[in-house]
């Protein structure tokens, strides 16, 4: 198969390094957005200008009908995607009791559906194949649950099990699938916090430093290329040692 790579929340942080790192790769680049479709419009027009292949298409993830529609756009546009990357995610902090039936509704239908929905649109190609990966972006309160983000970490360690299950059953059609578990890394997402709270949050990472998008986009990289053909169903944790 062409290497044609779609990320899902492309526009900005983990989602936009790795569409950047990936392009410089040689993929063709598929950037999904939501909102932002000037950031979106920004890669794109980066990317172009660098000769790289690239062009912004809009979903909302937890909308089965719109990814549909732009996986179909994808397709029309580039061919069918060799390398998903399931990246947009929403995060918040409530105590549980705060906890909305909107709330939990929303951070499952992006973090989970969005997988979901965004898996079963572009797999049938790559079952034709016997081709393609899959990598899904999870997170270290996945793995350990975190104080504050109970509606966060179940959807990130339910994308954990969706990785590890979904690769035994592709595994004969020679699909990976894997995921990265990422720690504290700096993007907007970190913006909600109180400054005072990041240098404390750099201290209790035993690299004492808070991770970086590129950080997330060359384990990305890596368990997409030939390096990692033997490699399925694993988490991969970038987290500066957090959760040793």
């Amino acid at each position: 198969m062409e290497k044609i790579a779609l990320i899902t929340g492309a526009s900005r942080g983990i989602g936009r390094a790795t569409a950047r790192r990936l392009a410089h790769e040689g993929y063709t680049v598929a950037v999904n957005y939501h909102v932002r479709q000037d950031c979106a419009d920004s890669l794109v027009t980066e990317l172009a200008a660098e000769g790289l292949r690239a062009a912004a298409f809009q979903a909302d993830v937890a909308d089965r009908a719109q990814i549909e529609n732009m996986v179909r756009r994808v397709e029309d546009t580039f061919g069918p995607v060799s390398l998903l990357v399931n990246n947009a995610g929403v995060a918040g902090q409530a105590l549980f009791q705060d906890v909305t039936e909107e709330m939990w509704r929303r951070y499952f239908g992006v973090n989970i559906d969005g997988a979901f929905h965004t898996i079963q649109a572009v797999l049938p190609p790559m079952l034709r194949e016997h081709a393609g990966c899959i990598v899904n972006v999870s997170s270290m309160w996945g793995l350990r649950g975190a104080s504050c983000e109970v509606t966060y970490s179940a959807t990130k360690a339910a994308l954990i099990a969706l990785t590890r299950s979904l690769a035994a059953e592709l595994a004969p059609t020679h699909i990976r699938v894997n995921c990265v578990a990422p720690g504290v890394i700096k993007t907007d997402m970190l913006d909600a916090l109180p400054s005072e709270v990041l240098p404390q949050l750099a201290e209790e990472t035993p690299l004492r430093r808070l991770g970086r998008p590129e950080d997330i986009a060359a384990a990305v990289s890596y368990l997409a290329s030939d390096d990692a053909s033997f490699v399925t169903g694993q988490v991969l944790t970038v987290d500066g040692g957090f959760i040793l």
